[in-house]
Formats: C-alpha cells, structure tokens, sequence
C-alpha cells in the first residue's frame, strides 16, 4: 500500500478533483474535516490505481471471461491486494489502515468509471465485511479482519463474502418485509458446540475468490426471520463446495458463484449472530433480522449506486471523447447542438447520481449502520490512536463480550424506526437513481458512436453490458422503489398496506 505521504504528492500533482470536489464542498453537513480530506486522498490513489492497473487490463480481463467461463482473475485481486485496498477501510483496531466508510463509495465510483467488475472485487469484499459490521459480533469482527490484515501482510489475498440468495428466493432474501415469504431452505441446524449447514447460495459475487463467506441460514426455513443465523464458512471447511460460476451478461471479471454446503460444520466461535447471542435484547427475533437486513441492505445498495454513478460517469467520458474527435459534416461531432443536449443530459444523470449516493452516506453515518463509527470522540480516537496501542489493547477489548452486548444495545436496541426508514429509504433511492442512471448513460453512449459503439474496443457496450446488472442486484430497482415509497411516503398514511399480493 502507498504511505500517506506518497498520497499527498498525488494530491499535489491533482490539486482538484472535478464534481467530486464540487460535490464536497457543497457539503455543509459533512461530519468533519478529516473526513474531506479522506475522501481527496482516497480519490487520487483510485485514479492512479486506473491508471497503473484497470486501464491497461479491463479490456483483456471481459475477453479472457468471454473465452473462458473458468477464468479468476486471480492478478487484479493480487494487484488490489498489494495496494491495500482489502484492509483500507477496515478500522484501525481491527487491524486495518481505518480510511471512513464514506471514502469508500467515491473510491468505488472512480475505479467503475473505467470498470465496473474490477471495481465489484474490490466493493464486494466490504460487502462481506458489512455483514459482519452489522449484527455487530465484535470478538468475530476481530477474528475475521485480522485474518484480511495478515492476507495482506503475507501477499496472500483474503476475502470476505456475503451469501444470502437462494435458489427458490432471490429478490425475498433481499428485504426484511418479504423474507418470510420465500421459498427458504439453507437449513441451520443446532448440534453441540456449533452449527451443521445444509443448503446453497447462488449469484455469490467473489465466491471463488473468497476465504471467508457469511453465510446467512435459519433453524426453521419455515419461519426464516424467526430463526436466521449468521455465520463465516471459511473455504475448504469440510461439507462446503464450490458449484458453478454464473455465466453473466456484463460484468464478467467478478466471477459470481454458487456455495453449496452439505452438512457444513461450523463452530459456536464462528456464528456471529443467533436467536440465543441476542435474546437479551429488545424485541422477538423476527424485530432483531430485519434490522440487521435494514442495516446491511441500506449500506450495500449505496455501493451499488456508486457503481451505477460510476458507470454513468465513464459512459459519459466515452461518449464525449468520441464527439471531441469525430467529425460529422464537416466540422466535430461536438459542435452539433443535438450532440452537445445529449452530452448535457449524461452529464446531469451522473452528477444526479452521485448527489444520491452522497446524501445516502449522509443517512447512513447518521441513522444506519456506521452510526456508532462516526460519534466524534470514537471516530477520533480510533483515527489517532497509535497503532501499537490498537493493536494491543483495544484489541483485547473487542474479544468481551461485554463490547459486543454495548455495540448491539446501540444499534438494535437505541435505533428508532425513523432512523431504521430514513437509511433504508436513502440506500433504495440511491440504488434505483443511479443505476438508472448508468443503464441510460450506456444506452445514450451507444447510440451517440453509432456503429463504433458495438466494438468491443471502444468500451461503451460494455459499459451497457455492466450497466444492466446494476439494475437486477441488492434487490431489483422495482422492489427497492417500492422499499422507498414504505420508508418516506407509505407508512405516513394510515391504512396503506406495502408488499401485498395482487
């Protein structure tokens, strides 16, 4: 990973940083100062990163995919590794190098707008983490990332993943509300001294990738969010397998697997959330998961948006770049005052975008689930706290269980219901902008290079291809719609019902 003063000579030789800069000094709200100057240096090594490493191979990377459905692209993840990127964002106490959540999602942009699958193996990895963040296990947490810090200590990459799809329940595992509703069956079943797994997740982004995966599972798949347990499979475990890589439309360098567990044993030191680790608190299990789920989903489709704005970003960059050396009827295509409202349109729909995806960060620091993250003194002390002393004596701490009970009394017990919606109803609206967003970018691109925009080497129908999976993940756009209209218009009229069948 770069030190911190090989970052500020990039912030010097990139003073300005375009509409991210633009959006960030419009940001009265934003917590604090070091947290703008995260987010510069952040965006400066992510441009550098484009640079060096995705620029030169994103091409070859979607053909390698198309020719060989096996194909890992084991290099990038290696690259993504030697850089930091895995630990970056992880807190200094758990071993990481502690960059803000918020960072994240413009680095996350700024990598999508060149490539969006190498931007998801790098993005899908703090999926994992979220699931884990977000039932709050501190002792696991500490476990898990130490493991992702030492994977980057020794040059061996360690991913995390998030399995929660199903077979016979996709779109229903993906909101709290339905969950209930679908047809569940990876099974938890309760033995001495930990768990036995039986079930598969499918659509797993990084599966093949990944060393640990959270799986989500449940006591009685006939009442699934009465029952739901979370806990880490680590690849290799005896009863778990991998079965095939989903053969997708866009985004192809992110592998998408299917993890099928056959009486997968998994030790009580690895279940990081179940009906027993939690009945001391508020509520019925069923109030505990859909919290948890609120939380995770709030968080993971702002990842999304900044894939979509991302996306909708780069489209836009092609498109431009190619009316700026284009000549039609005898002077540039740029010039054409059609071309020049279309590019005016792409360039409103990703700025649009990425004023979502700021203003759902903002929900989320506040109300979701990094709330406890950015309490200042925290948030100050987990920042400048020397490393020596994080590592030793904090980390001590987060194995009582005493921390773990603190950290869930504050987010499933001390969040309110307006706080639990205006997170939620934040991540759906940004997810559903944004991606948006980037589909009709991709689309416009293709349509404003005519015939240069269906070759594969001037980039814009991947972009389309990318695009339209943005639209289908963390929940279809249509259900995240409707997750918005429940959390900011359908619950402040009486007697209106959400998620009813036809």
């Amino acid at each position: 990973m770069l030190r911190r003063s090989e970052i500020k000579t990039l912030l010097k030789e990139q003073p300005a940083f375009d509409d991210i800069s633009n959006c960030m000094r419009g940001a009265a709200r934003f917590p604090n100062r070091a947290l703008l100057k995260e987010v510069r240096e952040i965006v400066a090594l992510a441009r550098k990163f484009n640079r060096e490493v995705v620029v030169p191979h994103v091409l070859e990377l979607d053909r390698k995919k198309q020719e060989d459905h096996d194909f890992l692209p084991w290099d990038i993840v290696k690259k993504a590794n030697e850089w930091g990127f895995f630990t970056m964002w992880l807190p200094r106490f758990f071993g990481g190098h502690g960059y803000n959540y918020h960072s994240l999602f413009f680095f996350l942009e700024e990598i999508a707008s060149e490539c969006v699958a190498i931007s998801n193996l790098i993005g899908v990895h703090y999926l994992g983490a979220c699931a884990i963040f977000c039932v709050w296990n501190i002792r696991v947490a500490n476990e898990i990332f130490r493991d992702v810090a030492k994977g980057e200590k020794t040059g061996v990459p360690c991913l995390l993943t998030a399995a929660t799809t199903e077979p016979g329940a996709g779109t229903d595992c993906e909101e709290p509300e339905l969950l209930d509703r679908g047809t569940i069956a990876c099974h938890a079943k309760k033995v001495e001294g930990g768990y036995r797994i039986s079930g598969t997740k499918i659509f797993i982004s990084n599966g093949h990738l990944s060393t640990w995966h959270n799986v989500v599972c449940y006591e009685d798949p006939a009442r699934p969010s009465a029952t739901a347990v979370v806990c880490l499979v680590k690849t290799g475990s005896p009863g778990f397998s991998f079965g095939r890589q989903e053969n997708k439309m866009g985004q192809l360098g992110c592998p998408a697997s299917e993890l099928i567990l056959k009486d997968c044993f998994v030790p009580d030191r690895y279940v990081s959330m179940a009906p027993q680790q939690v009945a001391g608190l508020k509520g019925d299990h069923s109030d505990k998961t859909r919290k948890v789920l609120s939380h995770f989903f709030a968080t993971s489709r702002l990842g999304v948006a900044a894939f979509g704005t991302g996306v909708a970003r780069g489209a836009f960059e092609k498109a431009a770049s190619f009316a700026a050396t284009t000549r039609v009827n005898g002077k540039p295509l740029i010039n054409h005052e059609w071309c020049q409202s279309l590019l005016a349109e792409m360039y409103k729909n990703a700025a649009s975008a990425r004023l979502c995806y700021i203003e759902g960060a903002y929900a989320n620091a506040a109300d979701g689930m990094t709330r406890p993250l950015y309490v200042k003194p925290l948030f100050y002390l987990f920042k400048y706290l020397p490393f020596d002393w994080a590592e030793n004596l904090v980390s001590r701490m987060m194995s009582r269980n005493s921390v773990t009970w603190l950290f869930r009394k504050i987010q499933l017990d001390w969040q309110s219901e307006d706080q639990r919606f205006r997170a939620a109803g934040w991540g759906a609206i940004a997810k559903f902008i944004a991606t948006d967003a980037g589909m009709k970018n991709s689309h416009l691109a293709v349509e404003l290079m005519g015939q240069a925009g269906i070759r594969h080497d001037r980039e814009a129908e991947k972009f389309l291809r990318d695009a339209k999976l943005l639209q289908v993940y963390e929940g279809t756009n249509q259900l995240n719609r409707v997750n918005a209209f429940e959390a900011f218009v359908g619950r402040h009229h009486p007697g209106v019902r959400v998620y009813e069948h036809e």
